[in-house]
């Protein structure tokens, strides 16, 4: 039996709740937000980036890690999980055999955009993000056939699109070479 998500929760709660489904939230304000299930298209796309920029770390004999749907903290009760984000190794030991949710700002994370997500991809994360100092971000939007990367200059994002065969230029994958092409062609089946 599911319950009915509580209506206010802290963060330190957020950490251990279980409501028996499998359901993911996100805690926004003290609120658990229900996050929709993925398309199939999501699915793909995510898993092409992983791959590429696990096999980037890999190619840099990096220390890093790309972990799918982890948490951000990006506020006192507030807390995001991301599609993709690259941490250190430090990072993830000192969640080991803890609830996988960063308190200190990834290097690099990846949104992938949803029609569901669109406010929350291109607005709320971007401002929370920034706020959190996180590096780079990239918002993949399939939707508009764009990536947008967003590096952090004092305190706020310049944005840099890329769209249709152009490169996807990164400040922490500098050697990366994926075009925008190939991250939405992943994302089908033909």
């Amino acid at each position: 039996m599911v319950s009915t998500p509580v209506t206010s929760i802290t963060f330190e709660e957020y950490l251990t709740y279980d409501d028996g489904s499998d359901f993911h939230y996100e805690l926004v304000d003290g609120k658990l937000e229900l996050m929709n299930p993925p398309t199939i298209e999501h699915f793909l796309i995510v898993d092409f980036l992983d791959t590429a920029l696990k096999a980037e770390i890999k190619r840099c004999n990096s220390t890093w890690l790309c972990f799918r749907e982890s948490g951000v903290r990006t506020g006192r009760n507030k807390s995001r999980l991301t599609d993709l984000c690259v941490v250190t190794l430090e990072q993830a030991r000192e969640l080991l055999n803890t609830s996988a949710v960063f308190e200190s700002p990834p290097l690099l994370i990846v949104e992938v955009v949803s029609p569901e997500s669109v406010k929350r991809d291109y607005r709320h994360k971007r401002s929370e993000y920034a706020a959190l100092e996180v590096p780079e971000y990239w918002i993949v939007d399939s939707l508009k056939a764009k990536i947008s990367v967003l590096l952090l200059e004092d305190g706020f994002y310049e944005e840099t699109v890329f769209t249709a065969n152009q490169q996807i230029l990164s400040r922490t994958f500098r050697e990366l070479a994926i075009a925008v092409d190939q991250v939405f062609t992943a994302g089908n089946l033909s």
